[in-house]
């Protein structure tokens, strides 16, 4: 008696699954690349939004299709030494910005930053200043332990690689 024809068939090997398992690996070196990428809190500056070890994605798509706003955190190569860097939009193209008594003034109008210890910047003076085409402003939110734009002037836009999420601790 002859066996059906599903039963003489062999058992393939797992292509399927190996297949889905090398697209997945493309995929995810390719968003890496190319989307988002990880990067971990090295400093004090951005307290106490974020802490030392605390990490973000930063999403790299997204500024070529409308620049960074007002008060988003992005990822910048550093003017003062070319790290990847994360601070806060303070001011935009055309934006005079200035702290006066430790408060931030953006075209002469108080901003409202609750994410700051304000007691602990008390005094605090800087500007004003005009952020230039193609460049934005970018502030600490630890402006007292922060290297920012008071430091190193606007950032060029060109230098912005990405907006930040919080990812994890």
């Amino acid at each position: 008696m002859t066996q059906p024809a599903a039963a003489r068939r062999r058992p393939r090997p797992p292509v399927g699954a190996a297949l889905a398992v090398a697209v997945g690996i493309v995929l995810v070196l390719a968003g890496r690349a190319w989307a988002a990428e990880p990067l971990r809190v090295e400093s004090d500056s951005m307290t106490p939004t974020l802490a030392v070890g605390e990490r973000v994605l930063f999403d790299k798509v997204t500024p070529a299709w409308h620049p960074p706003r007002r008060g988003e955190l992005v990822v910048f190569r550093s003017p003062a030494d070319g790290a990847l860097t994360l601070k806060r939009v303070a001011g935009v193209a055309g934006d005079d910005v200035e702290i006066r008594d430790a408060l931030l003034y953006v075209n002469d109008r108080p901003v409202d930053e609750p994410y700051l210890d304000l007691p602990s910047i008390d005094g605090l003076y800087y500007g004003p200043v005009r952020v230039p085409a193609g460049a934005v402003l970018v502030l600490g939110d630890n402006r007292g332990s922060s290297i920012d734009s008071r430091d190193y002037g606007p950032v060029r836009l060109a230098d912005v690689r990405g907006r930040a999420w919080r990812w994890a601790p």
